[in-house]
């Protein structure tokens, strides 16, 4: 028996073993296909529809299997039990660009998502991050007009650096968020040698319900490495998916890579006097103030089988909480609890959740009704309240993610400015304290290279601003380079920027 008479057979979907994979049916060798060939029929309208819409952002990414294992133990502080001392959790793991679409490389100069779901015995925990601990904006009314300003212009449909540029420098918040975007953490080398942040500051709540604040710190046990300009412009021409084949073959290699999970912890009280406003996403906790403590270690095992299936198809959400975890009252956070749900309705359908990569492994009883592609079995009854043996909601559950809703104080502090919030000094700290000489040239020259690429002069003049306002050493330094660079392309550009120059010191 030849290994071909082992293959199993062909069959359509359903399940029927059809005679040929490579001819329709019709009349004669030449003749006109036949209506009853189901199965040609099935095989074209599959085709044409095969295609999901992608994700807006986040499209371009890749992802895997692991596990999440507890190595200490942090039950003063929540009592959820994926944090239990010694539990071990089953994780999917999605690493991705923000602004490109599927088909972009994925070594272009962009943050990189970070999400996570872990299979708890108490339902899905979902953490939604970034490789960087901040964000753009702070205010979710702004973030649809910022993913806008990163993607493609209107009329010409190309990605365009004046736009973004334009957003940023009418946006002070979004410096500290930028300064990380163009250092040397603006592109990883591989999705294993980058952190993973939650950004946002979450809820956990212990057994006696004590709340804390946490931020959470994926810490890559590879060690941090990036890409240069040059060496990524390289690997986009070489490779466009060079992040998903690194990851891919490191595993089928058996090479697992591992991250260990710190968190910064502030007992509740605190929200309200810090200096620095913790439910802001553009700012960070000093370490000298909440030091991070060790949690446990993420480690990556698995390929997926398939990638649309597995990947594609997952749908990571904040407002995936579990006993013992919640939310806060970062806008930001509040916003995506509705808004990360609502995208995969409308990309995956209302009932995406019974997509295998996307159900819990804990039990469901739930009393969700129909839609398409409903798969889940509704059984009577399928109402609250009702006195024939539905499920019924625990009370002791009610206040476990928001109980810091009704205190009325605490969310009007959440707004409210403090001492240390204005929108630089994090950024300028992260120039003058974090970078070293070389990693400030090698930001000069990431920002030039950006703000040559087709960026308006009233742009430019904002962006000079924006980044003295950061560091005064450092907008000088920018504007001397974009300067420098445009004499040296364009004569005729670099004579009328003297001249502009000469005029501005004339005025001064």
């Amino acid at each position: 028996m030849t290994d071909e008479d082992q293959r199993p057979a062909t069959t359509t979907d359903g399940g029927v073993p059809v005679a040929s994979d490579e001819r329709s049916l019709s009349v004669g060798p030449d003749g006109p296909l036949l209506l009853q060939d189901h199965y040609l029929i099935e095989q074209m309208a599959n085709f044409n529809r095969e295609r999901i819409p992608e994700r807006q952002p986040h499209a371009k990414g890749g992802g895997a299997f692991g596990t999440f294992e507890v190595t200490q133990d942090v039950s003063a502080f929540t009592r959820a039990a994926v944090f239990a001392p010694g539990t071990t959790t089953e994780v999917l793991a999605r690493f991705s660009t923000v602004a490109g679409e599927r088909g972009s490389p994925d070594t272009w100069r962009d943050p990189r998502g970070f999400s996570l779901k872990f299979f708890t015995s108490e339902g899905n925990w979902d953490m939604v991050g970034n490789n960087t601990p901040v964000f753009f904006v702070r205010d979710p009314m702004k973030f649809q007009h910022f993913i806008r300003s990163q993607k493609r212009r209107a009329a010409n449909n190309l990605r365009d650096h004046d736009m973004q540029w334009d957003f940023w420098t009418l946006t002070p918040e979004s410096a500290h968020q930028v300064t990380w975007l163009m250092g040397d953490r603006g592109i990883p080398r591989t999705w294993r040698h980058m952190n993973g942040y939650s950004s946002h500051t979450y809820s956990w709540i212990n057994a006696a319900g004590e709340h804390f604040w946490v931020k959470y710190h994926f810490k890559t046990d590879q060690g941090i490495e990036t890409f240069n300009q040059d060496e990524a412009d390289q690997m986009a021409s070489a490779d466009t998916d060079y992040h998903q084949r690194d990851l891919f073959e490191h595993l089928e290699a058996g090479e697992f890579p591992s991250w260990t999970l710190h968190v910064q912890i502030m007992p509740f009280d605190d929200a309200k006097t810090y200096r620095i406003n913790p439910f802001d996403l553009t700012k960070v906790w000093p370490h000298a103030d909440y030091p991070l403590q060790e949690v446990g270690k993420l480690t990556l095992n698995r390929n997926v089988e398939d990638y649309h299936a597995q990947i594609e198809q997952a749908a990571f959400e904040p407002n995936n909480i579990v006993p013992g975890t919640g939310l806060s009252p970062d806008k930001m956070l509040l916003a995506r609890g509705f808004s990360y749900a609502d995208a995969h309705r409308a990309r995956l359908g209302v009932n995406y959740k019974q997509i295998p990569v996307n159900a819990p492994k804990s039990p469901v009883h739930a009393y969700s009704k129909d839609g398409a592609m409903r798969i889940a079995h509704a059984t009577d009854p399928v109402y609250a309240p009702n006195s024939y043996g539905g499920p019924a909601a625990d009370p002791q559950r009610t206040d476990d993610g928001g109980r810091w809703a009704a205190d009325g104080e605490m969310v009007r502090t959440a707004y409210t400015l403090r001492e240390d919030d204005d929108d630089w000094s994090q950024a300028g700290t992260l120039v003058r304290e974090v970078m070293d000489e070389a990693a400030r040239g090698r930001l000069v020259d990431n920002i030039v290279g950006h703000l040559l690429n087709g960026v308006s002069e009233p742009v430019l003049q904002r962006a000079f601003e924006y980044w003295r306002n950061v560091d005064a050493d450092l907008g000088s330094a920018v504007e001397s380079g974009v300067r420098a660079k445009a004499d040296e392309t364009d004569p005729k550009a670099g004579e009328q920027a003297n001249k502009a120059r000469s005029s501005m010191q004339d005025k001064a």
